[in-house]
């Protein structure tokens, strides 16, 4: 009896420490935020949530644990599902700075439930769930991309404007070089899209990213309205 007690205790730290060593091995993350507009002027389209239209402003995507070789962890614990209660206090934070825009319409926990299964939980030696929501939103409020657009005279206006200036405006104000990625509207122009951030390991501090994702953007990219 004592020695099948041992084997099943063996084999749980095991299996602990098989999921620990699994979230612990990344180098970085990074925080994707996301021009609405953009994400609507496109063939497929955009649903606003339940609670209205979101505010004319970068919305959080997600914060992803990252390698320096550009390949990423993904769905690291199963059994540490998305729970909507252990960020209920971060509820009106979310709602406004990471809204969903997927359709059909929705209150967002769909769309938080995604981050956190298939990117937070690879953060958990550092983050548990509600540290996870809690950081991205911290790191929101440091950065105001669309400020530091519309400083350099880079406004969604549906105008074209330079891909250089645009990371340039952003990297003046934030001090680190971002990376662009652009999608496509209907008419098949390329626009600002998402902007990707390189942030520590402990999901506070900005860093210099150590690799870039792949993909390109014109060398002028409209900014459209929202």
């Amino acid at each position: 009896m004592k020695f099948n007690l041992l084997i099943v205790i063996k084999l749980l730290v095991i299996q602990y420490l098989c999921v620990l060593s699994v979230a612990q091995n990344f180098d970085f993350f990074y925080l994707v935020l996301q021009w609405p507009g953009s994400y609507c002027d496109t063939q497929k389209g955009c649903c606003y949530p339940k609670s209205g239209k979101p505010a004319a402003d970068f919305g959080i995507h997600g914060l992803w644990p990252n390698y320096q070789d550009g390949s990423y962890p993904s769905n690291c614990d199963p059994n540490n599902p998305f729970d909507e209660s252990k960020v209920s206090d971060l509820d009106s934070s979310l709602r406004k700075d990471w809204p969903t825009l997927a359709c059909p319409s929705g209150d967002g926990l769909t769309f938080w439930s995604h981050e956190w299964d298939k990117h937070g939980t690879c953060s958990e030696s550092v983050l548990d769930q509600h540290g996870y929501f809690e950081a991205a939103l911290s790191l929101k409020k440091l950065i105001n991309l669309l400020e530091a657009l519309e400083n350099a005279g880079i406004s969604p206006n549906g105008s074209s404007y330079s891909l250089s200036d645009i990371r340039d405006a952003i990297k003046n104000a934030i001090e680190f070089t971002p990376w662009i990625e652009c999608n496509t509207d209907e008419s098949g122009n390329s626009q600002l899209y998402q902007v990707y951030l390189c942030v520590d390991k402990s999901g506070s501090n900005l860093i210099e990213c150590p690799v870039f994702p792949h993909g390109k953007c014109g060398s002028k990219i409209e900014f459209p309205k929202f």
